[in-house]
């Protein structure tokens, strides 16, 4: 298997490809080597955002919403149709189609802004501080540093809240928005899953099943994934067979640059 960090790069490096219909733009993007079956939802966030800024690179994204519609093949490209609705002087809104051969495997409605000046107010509470090198954690899916002071794989009961920093090797900053949307699409479950004894995250598919249904980012600032970044999450609710989370990130200072929210399916045994 090829090194995560150089491959998850290279898949956000879309090619252009023709489109069905002349008023779309049309893009394409192979995706990841893992070791199992269907495309991790975070790389098509990723590949979304990347889409939307190349067919308005006059603009920086501002929001993204997803609907997953199915399971996407790993062993087939996955073609985006991007269509302009709107492009002013100000902000563009494109909706992106994902593809592959059996139908659409993911949409997005998609918000751009062009920069301005304006009031400057911040009232979210300032990150505590940076966790030490002793709290480093690994996920299978996030090729670069993180650190963590809660464990999303003890079994035992918590709060549903969880934060994480986080830091990927040096990369242009303009790949920023689509790698911290890869991040945030990975741990929002196992935040809704940590009330409950004998529940967590790795269970997907043994003790419980799970799939993301939507999935939505805000964008308020410029910053760089090369520096340290807290991502801070909770879940506010776990019922009828669906877990809802969201987050803010914030860089070491304070500088909150972006938030999220989730809704995803998690089917638990019946008793």
């Amino acid at each position: 298997m090829p090194d995560l960090w150089s491959d998850l790069v290279d898949c956000l490096d879309l090619s252009a490809a023709p489109s069905p219909d002349d008023a779309d733009a049309g893009f394409e993007g192979r995706n990841l080597r893992l070791t199992y079956h269907r495309v991790f939802g975070g790389q098509l966030l990723g590949q979304f955002v990347r889409a939307a800024t190349a067919a308005v690179p006059d603009k920086s994204i501002k929001s993204l919403h997803a609907i997953f519609v199915r399971e996407g093949k790993a062993d087939e490209p996955i073609r985006y149709r991007v269509r302009r609705h709107h492009a002013g002087r100000s902000f563009a809104t494109v909706s992106v189609v994902a593809e592959q051969s059996k139908g659409v495997v993911a949409t997005a409605s998609i918000s751009l802004h062009a920069e301005e000046q304006g009031p400057d107010v911040q009232t979210v509470p300032a990150p505590s501080a940076l966790l030490s090198a002793e709290h480093k954690v690994q996920w299978d899916l996030l090729p670069w540093e993180t650190r963590a002071a809660v464990d999303l794989d003890d079994p035992g009961s918590a709060p549903p809240e969880f934060e994480f920093w986080m830091r990927t090797p040096e990369v242009d900053p303009a790949l920023a928005p689509a790698l911290v949307s890869y991040a945030t699409d990975l741990t929002l479950i196992g935040t809704a899953l940590l009330p409950l004894e004998g529940y967590e995250q790795r269970g997907n598919g043994t003790v419980f099943l799970s799939a993301v249904t939507t999935h939505t980012l805000w964008f308020h600032r410029a910053f760089r994934t090369d520096e340290w970044l807290l991502l801070r999450q909770h879940s506010p609710l776990l019922a009828h067979a669906r877990a809802y989370g969201r987050g803010d990130i914030l860089t070491e200072n304070g500088s909150l640059v972006a938030s999220y929210a989730q809704e995803a399916m998690v089917r638990l045994p019946q008793e």
